[in-house]
C-alpha cells in the first residue's frame, strides 16, 4: 500500500477540480501535486506530472479526459476520470461503491475508475436495487425527473446564472433543458441499473448554485407483483443498510414530510432516498437528494480514491468536530 500517494488533478482550476482539492486539503493520506502557474500550458511539464504520480484524477471535458489517458506511459498511473467518456466502457470500474455487493472491491481492485454523473448517481441509487431484487421488472417503462443546482452544468450555465455580462445571462428561476431526450447521463442510468431500454429523462436547472433532486416515479398497479411502498422501502434500505454516505429514510419519516428541497445536503458527501406515494392509489416516487458536487461528482471522487488507497472511505470527506 501507499505511504503517502501523489495525486495530481488534471483540470484542478474547473469546478469540480477545485472541490476535489478542497478536500484533499484537508486529508492526510495524499500528497496533492499541481503544475506550476507558468507552465500550465508546457505540455512536457504536464505529461510529466501525469506519469510522475500515483493517481491522476481527470476534471476535463470528454476530449481532454481522452487526450491525457494517451500521454499517460507510466502504467503504475491509476486514475479516476470525472468525465463522462468512460462510463460506459469496458475496464473501467463504475465509481459508485455503493452499487451492488462487490462494486467496492472492483473500485479496491481497479486501474481505471470512471467517475459517475451526478444524475445517474441518484437514479442508479434508486433503481439498481430494486431491478436487481426484481421489484421493477428490468423491461420497464421507467420515468426520471432530475433537478439541479446550475454548477452542474459547469463553467458555461454557472457565468448564465451568475454574469450579468454573459451574452446567454439568464435570470430564469427556474429551466427545463435536455429537450432531445438525448442527456449524456441516460447511456450509463441504463447500463448501471440493469435497465433493458433507454429510460426517458428529463433534466432541470433551478437558479441556485447546488444541490439535487432525482424523482423515479412508479405506477405501482401496473408494475409485476405489484409492489407496495413498503416493499420498495424494505428492498432500498437492505441494500444501503451498512452504508455511511447512502441513507434510506424511515417511511414514518417520510411520511411527515410535505415537501423537499435540493440543497439540505450541500457540502457533504451524503445522499438521501425516500419513498413518498399513495397506497391507495397505487402510485409511488422514490427520491434521491444529493450534492450534485458532493456526491454527485468531487465528493464520490475522493471517497473512490479513499478506496483504490486503502484509506478510510471517509477521509477528506468528513470534518472531524
Amino acid at each position: 500500500k501507499y505511504m503517502t500517494a501523489k495525486v495530481f488533478i488534471d483540470g484542478e482550476a474547473g469546478t469540480t477540480g477545485l472541490q476535489i482539492r478542497e478536500r484533499l486539503a484537508r486529508h492526510s493520506g495524499v500528497d496533492i501535486v499541481s503544475i506550476e502557474p507558468a507552465k500550465r500550458k508546457d505540455p512536457n511539464e504536464r505529461a510529466k506530472l501525469l506519469n510522475d504520480v500515483d493517481v491522476v484524477i481527470l476534471c476535463l471535458p470528454d476530449e481532454g479526459a481522452t487526450e491525457a489517458l494517451v500521454m499517460i506511459k507510466n502504467s503504475n498511473v491509476r486514475i479516476i476520470d470525472a468525465s463522462t467518456a468512460h462510463r460506459t466502457v469496458q475496464g473501467w470500474a463504475y465509481g459508485f461503491p455503493e452499487m451492488n455487493r462487490l462494486q467496492r472491491q472492483k473500485i479496491a481492485d481497479a486501474k481505471l475508475v470512471t467517475n459517475p454523473g451526478c444524475y445517474a448517481t441518484g437514479a442508479v441509487a434508486i433503481l439498481r436495487p430494486l431491478i436487481d431484487a426484481a421489484v421493477i421488472p428490468h423491461n420497464a417503462a421507467i420515468t426520471i425527473l432530475g433537478v439541479s443546482g446550475y454548477s452542474g452544468g459547469g463553467r458555461s450555465m454557472i457565468e448564465e446564472f451568475e454574469d450579468p455580462d454573459c451574452p446567454s445571462f439568464t435570470s430564469a428561476p427556474f429551466r427545463i433543458y435536455g429537450l432531445g431526450l438525448k442527456h449524456k447521463h441516460v447511456p450509463e442510468i441504463q447500463v448501471h441499473t440493469g435497465l433493458g431500454h433507454r429510460p426517458l429523462f428529463m433534466p432541470s436547472v433551478g437558479r441556485y448554485a447546488q444541490g439535487m433532486i432525482v424523482e423515479v416515479p412508479l405506477d405501482l398497479a401496473k408494475l409485476q407483483g405489484a409492489p407496495t411502498l413498503s416493499s420498495l422501502y424494505d428492498v432500498l434500505s437492505a441494500a444501503y443498510a451498512d452504508e455511511r454516505f447512502v441513507h434510506v429514510v424511515p417511511q414514518s419519516e417520510s411520511r411527515a414530510i410535505t415537501t423537499l428541497e435540493p440543497e439540505q445536503l450541500n457540502g457533504t458527501n451524503d445522499m438521501r432516498l425516500y419513498v413518498f406515494g399513495s397506497e391507495e392509489n397505487r402510485q409511488a416516487v422514490v427520491v434521491a437528494v444529493l450534492d450534485n458536487l458532493g456526491k454527485g461528482a468531487s465528493g464520490q471522487a475522493v471517497q473512490n480514491l479513499n478506496i483504490m488507497l486503502g484509506l478510510p472511505e471517509a477521509d477528506g470527506l468528513i470534518l472531524e468536530s
